[in-house]
């Protein structure tokens, strides 16, 4: 009988060691190899041609090479399968158009966040279009799932009400067609509570449906492998096998996938590679809302964002987002203003608001909520330099409405006009919305997708946007543009002269210095 060997393989990059190591010697990440016990299999090597071919070359007057199972670009079918709804379009816009039948789709997310929620509602719809489809749960029981499907109102009549409906005398022909199209929904979705991969491979070549969730992948387990659920080993083999079965039964596949603590998906970084998308499933535990992200897409663009709200009945979509980003505009405030910035191809309006006031320590603190800490860092110093204001020994906090994340350059504008009203205590055009890169010397740069971001804020009731100069913009929607090149221009343009708002403290003369 062969000995095992022992091997250590890096939980990030995959690779192997024959020795532990602090630091793997691929990656260069610490405390990432994970001790794996193997048995050698010497059948398994495979002779890969290359340098080690014997083969001669090719005498003259023989054959030309012809491909063995290679073809041509102009061989391969250009019809290929369509895509299909999934019964969201905040989902389908994030996967690209909709699902692709026999993709891989790995969605990861902090515990309680609803990733199981959404998946179950999304087999409810497609299970109303689709023959089969199919939920395997290795966390929950059958029992467990239909609890939580019956709290939601999804997935098929359940059988209590399938016996009710028929001790009330009522004959097929007599039931209502609502609960007719339930029972046959119900007809089209099958459960498996399995943790055993091989189980789960027959059941999906036997039955062969058309859209298949694991749930999730960090509890299944080979037999063959020796180690425990959800290590490197575990992870990377259960993947690729479901992954050679989805593409050879041409089914679609919605992966569950844990997260670790620093909010990256568990598991070794090769995961991520097998499969076609990566979601994330983002959100406030304290909020309603849910964002779900798309870092990899292999038939879309990346960065797409849809927008859910948490609800008794589960996840509803947010059909206008600008709206939900946008605070309360009828109580004008000192310190806050618009941009409109954007997740991929999709524009939102977001308010940003700004605090500044004198600290009450040796130095200032700068405090930032969904915008990124550097960027204001950069604006305060530029605001001072080439502007004039005194923010050196204050303290200044930033935070965008709604805690989206706004992490693109073209928030820079709107930030310093924010921080510049918050510092005097004056209020920022509510019909202006601000959009550019504020670069080191004070100038106003452009950005991309300006023409899809005035749209928006067209479309919003908004009636003047300020743009960097020299930016070619349209000028059929409506709105006043208004080119500037230095932040103080955006700044006097932004900040239209007005008396002071009562009840406010007094730190005009505490900062004489003002913007002209």
């Amino acid at each position: 009988m062969a000995k095992s060997k022992t091997i250590y393989i890096c939980s990030e990059c995959g690779a192997q060691s024959p020795q532990w190591y602090g630091k793997c010697p691929s990656c260069g990440i610490y405390n990432t190899l994970v001790e794996q016990q193997v048995l050698p299999n010497s059948s398994s090597l495979v002779n890969r041609g290359g340098w080690q071919s014997t083969n001669t070359p090719n005498a003259r007057g023989s054959s030309p090479p012809q491909p063995r199972v290679s073809v041509k670009f102009s061989q391969i079918a250009g019809d290929s399968t369509a895509r299909f709804d999934s019964g969201y379009g905040e989902l389908d816009r994030v996967l690209g158009g909709g699902v692709v039948p026999g993709s891989l789709v790995l969605i990861g997310g902090d515990p309680g966040i609803g990733k199981s929620t959404l998946l179950l509602q999304v087999i409810d719809q497609l299970g109303q279009r689709l023959p089969r489809v199919l939920y395997v749960s290795a966390e929950e029981s059958g029992q467990q799932i239909k609890l939580r499907a019956s709290r939601l109102g999804v997935c098929t009549l359940g059988v209590e009400e399938k016996e009710e409906v028929t001790t009330n005398g009522k004959e097929k022909k007599d039931v209502n067609p609502a609960e007719e199209k339930k029972e046959n929904r119900d007809s089209n979705l099958y459960v498996m509570p399995e943790t055993d991969l091989e189980e789960i491979l027959r059941e999906l070549e036997a039955l062969k449906p058309q859209v298949a969730v694991i749930d999730s992948i960090q509890t299944l387990y080979f037999a063959s492998l020796s180690s425990a659920p959800g290590s490197v080993a575990q992870v990377r083999e259960c993947t690729s096998a479901l992954m050679q079965v989805a593409k050879r039964e041409n089914i679609t596949l919605f992966i569950v996938g844990h997260v670790t603590k620093e909010g990256a998906i568990a598991g070794p970084r090769v995961l991520e590679h097998l499969v076609d998308t990566v979601l994330y499933f983002e959100g406030d535990r304290y909020a309603s809302h849910r964002l779900l992200r798309s870092v990899k897409n292999r038939f879309g663009a990346t960065h797409e964002i849809g927008i859910f709200e948490m609800v008794d009945r589960g996840l509803q979509e947010v059909e206008n987002p600008s709206e939900l980003f946008i605070s309360n505009r009828d109580e004008l405030a000192p310190g806050t203003s618009i941009v409109v910035a954007c997740e991929g191809t999709r524009p939102i309006v977001v308010e940003l608001q700004a605090l500044v006031s004198p600290t009450s320590y040796s130095s200032p603190r700068r405090s930032t909520t969904g915008v990124d800490y550097n960027r204001l860092q950069q604006i305060l110093a530029v605001l001072e330099k080439r502007v004039g204001i005194p923010l050196s020994k204050l303290d200044a906090y930033v935070a965008s409405a709604g805690g989206l994340g706004v992490e693109e350059p073209a928030a820079d504008l709107g930030m310093a006009i924010a921080v510049v009203a918050s510092f005097r205590d004056r209020v920022v055009d509510p019909r202006t919305v601000a959009i550019g890169e504020v670069g080191l010397g004070g100038q106003v740069r452009p950005i991309s997708q300006i023409d899809l971001r005035l749209k928006e804020a067209a479309k919003l009731g908004f009636k003047r946007a300020i743009v960097p100069k020299g930016q070619s913009c349209s000028e059929e929607l409506g709105l006043k543009i208004i080119p500037v090149g230095k932040v103080i221009d955006a700044i006097v343009a932004a900040i239209p002269p007005q008396p002071r708002l009562p009840n406010l403290p007094e730190l005009e003369s505490k900062h004489p210095q003002e913007p002209e």
